[in-house]
């Protein structure tokens, strides 16, 4: 079955402004932007741009938790975060940290007690929290580990646990927080192969990440954010494509885009820019025929 994307906004972003209360500096800048249902979006830039403050302000832990001076409006699921407490928008936005272990209970002592518990927290009848527990670590590819302790899984397998805590609770935005930033590459592979997933399920994710590589693969739109401003923002193939302002923002570009672009600047060949290797394949091929 192909999901089919809803142009309906699940998420606008209206001139959000932020600075924390210890900072004179604001951290955010006039910040818009919309999600569609069933879209994925991309936060992009270096370190310090205000990728993990943006998504922090889709659950209301920006302004609610943190403080500090605020403006403009964020509407998630038709509440406005401003005027919503964290315990409601914690129901509509899941959030996976990218420390896996700032996620976990630290009270369960199985796997399956750790999905089980937000579940648990909320009251949900027993036959319901089975039925979502088995779902969601069946959804993670954790299967046959129910009753390991979290902190005896590697680090991908404890990212994907955390992700299924998540994914227990049925919310309708998952933001993400560059989930694989401390993963080695077999974690990082089972991390994205999970995301993809959820992606072709038709789920709506916000995901901060520093490394757009593999990102390009099922992110809808993508927003460059660098300094608090927003640099650029629309379709992922349209801000990819912009391999010297990446550059210029500390963003590395896909390895085929920024060769293709330096062929295009030595030689003058005119060909498309490829944003995946598949695509630079194909079009090497046919230079080369």
């Amino acid at each position: 079955m192909v999901w089919v994307k809803n142009m309906e906004p699940i998420i606008k972003v209206e001139n959000l402004t932020y600075a924390y209360p210890t900072s004179k500096d604001f951290v955010l800048k006039n910040i818009s932007f919309t999600v569609n249902k069933g879209e994925v979006l991309a936060v992009i830039g270096p370190n310090g741009a205000g990728k993990s403050t943006l998504l922090k302000a889709l659950n209301g832990l920006v302004p609610h938790f943190y403080g500090g001076k605020y403006g403009g409006r964020v509407i998630v699921s038709g509440f406005e975060v401003l005027n919503t407490p964290i315990s409601k928008m914690s129901t509509k936005v899941g959030f996976v940290f990218q420390d896996p272990e700032d996620q976990i209970s630290g009270l369960a002592l199985t796997v399956w007690e750790e999905v089980a518990f937000g579940l648990m927290m909320l009251g949900y009848p027993r036959e319901e929290i089975d039925k979502r527990v088995k779902e969601a670590i069946d959804y993670v590819g954790l299967t046959g580990l129910e009753k390991r302790s979290p902190f005896e899984l590697s680090g991908g397998q404890m990212q994907r646990l955390a992700i299924a805590t998540v994914l227990a609770l049925r919310p309708e935005v998952i933001v993400m927080d560059e989930p694989t930033a401390q993963l080695d590459p077999l974690g990082k592979y089972e991390v994205l192969s999970v995301i993809e997933k959820l992606t072709e399920s038709g789920s709506t994710i916000v995901l901060a990440e520093h490394e757009i590589e593999e990102v390009v693969y099922f992110a809808d739109k993508m927003l460059l954010l660098d300094k608090g401003e927003a640099v650029a923002y629309g379709d992922t193939r349209k801000v990819v494509t912009m391999v010297e302002e990446l550059k210029r923002r500390g963003v590395d570009p896909p390895s085929v885009t920024e060769l293709t672009s330096l062929l295009k600047e030595k030689t003058g060949v005119d060909v498309a820019l490829p944003v995946t290797l598949e695509e630079a394949v194909k079009i090497y091929s046919e230079l080369l025929r």
